[in-house]
């Protein structure tokens, strides 16, 4: 009907039968970022913001984020992750923090919404973090950089 995989002959949303899909390697990387006032940037690098240290708080979200993912998103298949990691960069130049995930698996479905998944819940919790100093934070760039393995094979942005 539509070409999209999570819509039935009837136009209704169901979940992707993967049950006949070979079992392959997985993998997916994303990023984000967090755009911000060079003062809230180095509260945050100084280790002085009274929350805590933001970096750590966010790489823990992010990963934990990529484990529910399949709770957060509907259709979303529950995936038995193998790796994720959630990386912060601070970019003084751009103003900002950059977010990057790895997220793997060996499965009988892509990996592509728990790294997005991971920079985005990353990229909210330094805004929920850094909001009582800066409340005009943006969030930016949310997008997949690459996935490997599958029946559609591999992509890279």
């Amino acid at each position: 009907m539509s070409g999209l995989t999570h819509i039935n002959a009837s136009g209704e949303a169901n979940m992707v039968d993967v049950g006949d899909k070979a079992v392959t390697v997985r993998e997916a990387r994303a990023e984000a970022w967090v755009l911000m006032a060079d003062e809230t940037l180095q509260l945050i690098l100084s280790g002085q913001h009274h929350k805590g240290d933001v970096f750590a708080t966010a790489r823990i979200a992010g990963i934990m984020a990529a484990k529910k993912t399949a709770d957060l998103i509907p259709l979303c298949h529950p995936l038995a992750l193998s790796k994720v990691e959630v990386q912060l960069t601070a970019d003084a130049e751009r103003g900002g923090v950059q977010i990057s995930s790895y997220c793997k698996l060996s499965g009988q479905t892509g990996v592509e919404m728990e790294a997005l998944t991971a920079v985005s819940v990353a990229a909210l919790t330094i805004y929920d973090m850094c909001k009582a100093v800066q409340k005009d934070m943006s969030i930016e760039g949310v997008r997949l950089l690459e996935k490997r393995g599958g029946k559609s094979g591999d992509f890279t942005a």
